[in-house]
């Protein structure tokens, strides 16, 4: 079982956060939800308390759902990755599906490998170097340009060990991720497929989940912010998802 906190009380909400972040992450987001739900916040495989569990996005699914169980599934990035998994791997246990900064794999298998040979390079930084100064490039990246000091909570990213990141870069990177894009019709709960609305690749990713998966899918795009829009907008954010979960009562 994956660390994870709870708080609330009402229908299921599983959130899951990003690369280098912890559940501490979504404090904010946490917080409000749990006026009306309850809400489980899990530190994913290689992450924070859970730095010890080496899994693949496939095996990190079954611990996510072994810990979250039947509810609605909310996922930013890598987190997000998890919960298609899951919907995927057991849809019993998924009521709805919010995905945030998503991807269904890299098609071309030249660019994944690419990606499978960058991601072991950033292992290996992260090794030698120790995680204070993979966590000060990191955060230099212009992915995440929009994420104030506050916001980017690197405090609670120094939770996170070398070697446990290392290991979620090598196992459950997007380049080790078999592309799922024909397999997204076989999702029948509903999914809302969000990104920032100034994160343009992955605004268009989240358009192109919602062609692939169907009428079942909804498109939101979270005004003022990039690609950690949970973080830059949180106001906007909460508003999107609320409206969706309200609309299919999850």
């Amino acid at each position: 079982m994956l660390a994870h906190d709870v708080d609330g009380a009402g229908p299921r909400l599983v959130l899951v956060h990003g690369f280098t972040q912890t559940r501490a992450h979504w404090r904010g987001v946490r917080l409000a939800l749990a006026a009306d739900h309850q809400v489980v916040t899990v530190d994913a495989p290689g992450h924070g308390g859970s730095a010890a569990m080496a899994a693949n996005l496939w095996a990190g699914a079954e611990l996510l759902g072994s810990t979250g169980g039947r509810a609605t599934y909310v996922g930013y990035s890598m987190g997000a990755r998890l919960c298609l998994h899951l919907a995927l791997a057991r849809p019993d246990l998924v009521a709805g599906l919010a995905l945030l900064g998503a991807t269904a794999g890299i098609d071309d298998p030249d660019q994944r490998a690419q990606r499978v040979a960058g991601d072991e390079e950033l292992a290996r930084r992260l090794e030698e170097g120790g995680v204070d100064a993979f966590l000060a490039w990191w955060l230099r990246q212009p992915l995440f340009a929009g994420l104030g000091p506050a916001a980017a909570d690197v405090a609670s990213r120094r939770a996170n060990t070398a070697t446990g990141l290392a290991a979620s870069l090598r196992l459950a990177g997007t380049g080790t991720q078999q592309p799922l894009w024909d397999r997204l019709g076989e999702l029948a709960m509903p999914v809302l497929a969000m990104a920032g609305a100034g994160d343009e690749r992955f605004s268009g990713q989240a358009r192109r989940l919602v062609v692939a998966i169907g009428a079942n899918a909804e498109l939101a795009l979270v005004a003022g912010a990039g690609h950690s829009a949970h973080l830059e907008a949180p106001a906007a954010f909460l508003a999107a998802l609320r409206s969706w979960l309200s609309r299919h009562g999850l």
